[in-house]
């Protein structure tokens, strides 16, 4: 029976011809992978150049270019071939050329105009991957500027197909319906805290009994799929076979979980992601998923990407479903509630809006694209990131200031892989060091080689002896070992690297070259916690062997916060940060206020970013950095913490009232003197170091001279400290409120006193506050004669009774003053 796709295919081969682009949205299973390429063989328009189609996957790319070959009785390699990272089967004759990861990338740098090539096709797109936006941006600058004649198909599953024939100047949208069988969805939920291969196991248990044909089991990764097949092949009837399809597998293996079941067995299938989309596997008629994925995220604050396990979008979710239905009715178990399922996302998040952007803007630099915004996007590449991986390459010298790439740029580009190795495999041929590096790189670009029961050990050279089949290699993944060596050997020969990879003891010196941020010193302490150069933290697991060590490269991190768990690392030799890494190396002064020790320290560091190498106490500091840091000190800590004697204060306060009749007075507030510390406060400052050193300054006579000289002269005159009263008494003038100067006296003490005493050139009466013989206020008022003449006799009542021994005249205005009780003989 032909496959859907078949029914469209005039259609889309209508679109190309006239349009020169389509959109082809078919469901899984419909047929687009394996019927398109081949059918465009024969369009005019072709005219014999390639047809080249982007896959995600290194799995699915190798499936579909055999399956396609096998169509035509021919060998991968003949017309139809692939080319995927450490894997290419092309022949002079091939016309069909499945590609991944970055080779399209590379294929346009070498090309631009990608002659050979008359269609590129971008197949799952809505996978998103990062590879496929930029490799679809790249191409439709290619057609717009070299190539107006290049055909672009994007082939989608569970697409917005509207956006992107948007994208594609409004491009035919080609729909294939397809014809999947009907299949029924279970949820069953799973207990909270229960490992989720044990409820997978209960799972395919309960599918095995239900229902016929072949299960396939989604899982986020090869860890539980381990664990999910060591209780299966344990516990599953003898007529069932457990396969297992995970990226970590050497294709081989992967190929044999893609295969039939014998006859009379049923096949268990245990597969991440990867069996999602693209891949066919016959007779599958169960699905059980655990509803998680494991993905790539990347950390601007760590500049760091980790895998995170996720839960599926709800189009992953229906995708994974379909794969029952391929042949026949199926079911799909679903490991969550039922009311879980609305809270999914609608679909999975663009890679490149969370992703390291350094090789994109590594590509984009090799390719003349200086400014991102200029390409067509899908989703453009946020700018916070991009502009900080464009950052993290010039360090790299790969981009010069202007973000044109460099000529180390172009040899790193020229590398398949991240730009950070790129730059360490250069720098490590340079040192003599260049076949350790290849082996480095391509540990780097793997998944872990060893197998752990525990938490894993972090040193990296355990990883090396594994590759090496030195000490720990019982422990090692075949497939992920043999995958490291084939990389390793492939960069080895592209960069005419000799084959003795020399001693993993320089593993540190080597990995620094790639990540000189993440150079690390062990802190103080028992626990094993360490200080990145880029001043983040980390931490080892208790125990670790590299604990030890003083200076580590962290290669890299679980991710978590506060302080990140490292996960892979290696230690390097303090002399060789010394000479590597000099001219990073930066030798200052620091001079700074010790708030506990309320003094300035001075101390002579030489650090390495945040990490600090050498650090002894400086004796005799420039004078102008300890005025610095008293300065920075006073400004945290506010001018109202200064040793204000009472003299001072009351000064501030005279001028703050003279200021209000004369604005030419400077003002003395605490904002406006902190405004203008060193025109008032530095010239007093030698030779002060600490807090009890400032005691030694007059304050007051500091303030002072912001007034002019002339000023000055006049405070006196319109601010007296004191008034001397009718007694001959000096009495002082509170001057705490500007607007309101204050005298306080005794009543007595003012008989014979008819006029209010005043300030300010005689322009502002004081308020008196009228005492008691005990000095309690009595009255308040700004006109004396008037209280003379009237509340001064309730006020004689009330004193009469209470201070019987006072004199307390009728005629206050003609009586004479008095300090005591009454005069002596009276």
């Amino acid at each position: 029976m032909p496959l859907p796709v078949a029914d469209v295919l005039p259609d889309l081969l209508r679109a190309l011809e006239e349009r020169g682009s389509a959109v082809l949205l078919a469901p899984p299973g419909a047929g687009k992978t394996t019927l398109v390429p081949p059918a465009l063989l024969g369009a005019r328009w072709l005219a014999g150049r390639k047809v080249v189609m982007l896959e995600p996957r290194r799995l699915a790319a190798r499936a579909a270019a055999r399956y396609m070959a096998r169509q035509r009785n021919e060998e991968v390699g003949s017309t139809i071939g692939y080319r995927v990272r450490l894997d290419t089967r092309i022949g002079p004759h091939t016309r069909i050329e499945v590609v991944t990861e970055g080779i399209l990338t590379r294929m346009l740098q070498e090309d631009a105009a990608l002659d050979e090539v008359g269609v590129v096709i971008f197949d799952e797109f809505h996978e998103r991957s990062v590879h496929a936006d930029l490799g679809l941006a790249l191409t439709l600058q290619t057609r717009d500027v070299l190539r107006p004649d290049l055909r672009v198909l994007v082939m989608s599953a569970t697409l917005d197909g509207a956006r992107v024939a948007s994208l594609l100047d409004d491009a035919p949208v080609i729909r294939s319906e397809g014809r999947m069988h009907p299949v029924v969805v279970r949820y069953l939920g799973r207990p909270a805290g229960r490992r989720i291969e044990g409820s997978v196991v209960d799972a395919v248990r309960t599918a095995a009994a239900e229902s016929e044909g072949d299960l396939l089991v989604f899982l986020p990764g090869a860890r539980e799929i381990r664990r999910a097949a060591e209780h299966l092949e344990s516990g599953m009837p003898p007529s069932f076979s457990v396969a297992q399809l995970h990226g970590s597998l050497p294709p081989a293996e992967q190929d044999r979980a893609l295969e039939p079941a014998r006859p009379g067995e049923r096949k268990v299938v245990l597969a991440t992601s990867i069996a999602q989309t693209s891949l066919t596997i016959e007779g599958i008629r169960a699905v059980i998923d655990a509803g998680l994925s494991r993905v790539p995220r990347f950390s601007p604050r760590s500049g760091m990407t980790r895998l995170e396990t996720v839960r599926v979008s709800r189009a992953s979710a229906d995708q994974r479903a379909g794969r029952a239905g391929r042949v026949a009715p199926g079911v799909c178990y679903r490991l969550w509630g039922e009311g879980e399922q609305a809270s999914l996302l609608a679909h999975d998040t663009p890679e490149i809006l969370e992703t390291d952007l350094a090789p994109v803007a590594l590509s984009l630099a090799a390719a003349g694209v200086r400014d991102a915004r200029s390409l067509d996007w899908l989703d453009p590449p946020p700018p916070a990131g991009f502009e900080a991986a464009r950052q993290l390459l010039r360090s790299l010298d790969a981009l010069d200031a202007e973000g044109r790439i460099t000529p180390r740029g172009r040899e790193m580009a020229a590398l398949p892989t991240h730009p950070r190795l790129a730059h360490m495999l250069l720098e490590s041929r340079r040192a003599g060091l260049g076949a350790l590096a290849a082996d480095i790189a391509a540990l780097l670009a793997e998944r872990d080689v060893l197998r752990w029961t525990g938490t894993p050990a972090a040193d990296l050279r355990l990883r090396l002896d594994a590759v090496r089949e030195r000490r720990g290699s019982a422990d090692a993944e075949p497939g992920i070992v043999a995958r490291v060596r084939a990389e390793a050997a492939d960069l080895r020969r592209a960069m005419q690297l000799p084959r003795d990879a020399g001693s993993v003891e320089d593993a540190g010196m080597v990995l620094a070259f790639a990540y000189p941020d993440r150079i690390a010193r062990r802190r103080a302490g028992s626990d094993p916690r360490y200080l990145l150069e880029n001043g983040s933290g980390v931490h080892l697991e208790r125990g670790d062997a590299l604990a030890r060590e003083e200076f580590l490269v962290v290669a890299e991190t679980d991710g978590a916060r506060p302080e990140a768990r490292i996960v892979t690392a290696a230690p390097i030799a303090r002399d060789d940060i010394e000479r590597v890494f000099a001219s990073r190396v930066v030798k200052e002064d620091v001079v700074a206020w010790d708030r506990v020790a309320g003094a300035v320290t001075a101390r002579r560091r030489r650090r390495l970013g945040a990490i600090v190498l050498d650090d002894a106490e400086l004796c005799d500091p420039d004078a102008h950095l300890v005025r610095a840091a008293l300065f920075a000190a006073i400004r945290t800590e506010g001018v109202a913490s200064l040793p204000w004697s009472d003299a001072a204060v009351r000064l501030r306060q005279r001028i703050a009232f003279v200021r209000t009749i004369d604005p030419a007075w400077p003002d003395l507030s605490d904002t406006a003197l902190q405004a203008r510390l060193d025109e008032w406060l530095g010239p007093h400052l030698d030779r002060i170091r600490r807090r009890d050193d400032l005691a030694r300054i007059d304050l007051g006579a500091a303030v002072l001279s912001l007034a002019p000289w002339e000023l000055q002269s006049r405070i006196d005159a319109l601010a007296p400290t004191h008034i001397v009263v009718p007694t001959g008494s000096r009495i002082p003038v509170d001057y705490s409120d500007p607007r309101v100067p204050v005298l306080a006296v005794r009543l007595q003490e003012l008989f014979g006193l008819a006029e209010t005493p005043a300030v300010g050139a005689g322009r502002v009466p004081l308020t008196l506050h009228l005492l008691s013989p005990a000095g309690r206020p009595v009255q308040v008022t700004r006109d004396l004669g008037g209280f003379w003449k009237s509340s001064y006799f309730a006020v004689r009542k009330d004193l009469r009774g209470r201070y019987p021994k006072h004199a307390w005249p009728e005629d206050p205005i003609n009586a004479e003053p008095t300090r005591r009780a009454r005069r002596r003989g009276e």
